[in-house]
């Protein structure tokens, strides 16, 4: 069986790792996956991401670039994407990421399966783990491993049946609204721990702070408007998680362990500010711009 799929990468000034993103896409292996649509929706871009874009557009007819005059935020790209794509099942990933050789196929050969809705990759950080924000880094997305093993959570880069025609443009959390509207159909949702993407978490306490407020606030507005949750927000999801990462006999990691969930504290507490006094819900955000160096030859 063999079927074809859209890949769509939202993208704000990307110009440092777009290139090397396409070039991942371009060259990914596959045997029973076709990866025939290639789009970059650019929400605004003022740097070089467009130019970089049209140049590999003239070069692999699969690449298309739709560019909004401004920044209207990534929901807003997304949808773009959705109205445009001509296959069924949907990929989607972060501009400022990189899959691994085979993780688009990996990705979407659970779709074979009628039930399938929804598929996750496993998101690996390429931060220097010895740091105390590259071991918070690699921390969250550990975290995100163990309690995705028990309950699927989509980030950074998923796949997903079209069966919904948009999203809200006005949420901070696209993979988990889309989770919703993917449930809300009685489709099933898949971790795929061996579809491995690259990604580079926030070097600096300010940039954790100010994704993580975000992503805070927008579950939270996602649960208030139509109660669902996702695993992360749950205690009872993430406590059997704790105790399998928890740091056992090096005092460095404890002490870097106990800061970083006071980090995650601090920034839900920011978020959840954010949402009752409705400051900003974060739907187009301010950009963290140490996630934005991401090593090329990570993948």
């Amino acid at each position: 069986m063999c079927f074809s799929v859209s890949v769509g990468i939202p993208a704000y000034n990307e110009e440092s790792n777009i290139a090397n993103l396409l070039i991942a896409i371009m060259h990914q292996k596959t045997d029973a996956v076709k990866i025939n649509e290639i789009i970059v929706v650019s929400s605004g871009s003022t740097d070089k991401t467009d130019s970089i874009v049209e140049d590999f557009s003239r070069k692999d007819p699969r690449i298309k670039l739709l560019k909004q005059s401004k920044r209207k935020g990534k929901v807003s790209a997304i949808n773009e994407f959705l109205k445009v794509a001509n296959n069924k099942i949907m990929v989607l990933e972060s501009a400022d990421t990189i899959p691994g050789e085979r993780t688009i196929e990996r990705l979407c050969l659970p779709f074979e399966k009628s039930q399938i809705g929804m598929t996750g990759a496993h998101p690996v950080p390429i931060n220097d783990a010895n740091s105390f924000m590259g071991f918070t880094s690699h921390l969250e997305w550990s975290l995100h491993d163990h309690i995705s093993m028990r309950k699927p959570k989509c980030g950074e880069l998923a796949a997903f049946r079209k069966v919904f025609q948009a999203i809200p443009d006005n949420t901070a959390v696209d993979e988990a609204w889309i989770e919703f509207e993917i449930e809300k159909k009685n489709y099933e949702i898949v971790y795929v721990p061996d579809a491995i993407v690259y990604n580079r978490g926030p070097e600096t306490v300010s940039d954790f702070l100010k994704q993580r407020r975000r992503i805070a606030c927008g579950h939270l507005d996602l649960s208030k408007r139509t109660n669902f949750e996702v695993p992360t927000s749950k205690f009872s999801a993430i406590l059997p998680a704790i105790l399998e990462v928890i740091p056992r006999k090096e005092p460095k990691k404890w002490f870097y362990f106990v800061s970083a969930f006071a980090l995650e504290g601090m920034s839900r507490f920011l978020g959840y500010y954010d949402y009752f006094k409705k400051k900003d819900q974060h739907s187009i955000w301010e950009i963290s711009k140490t996630t934005k160096n991401l090593d090329s030859h990570a993948a």
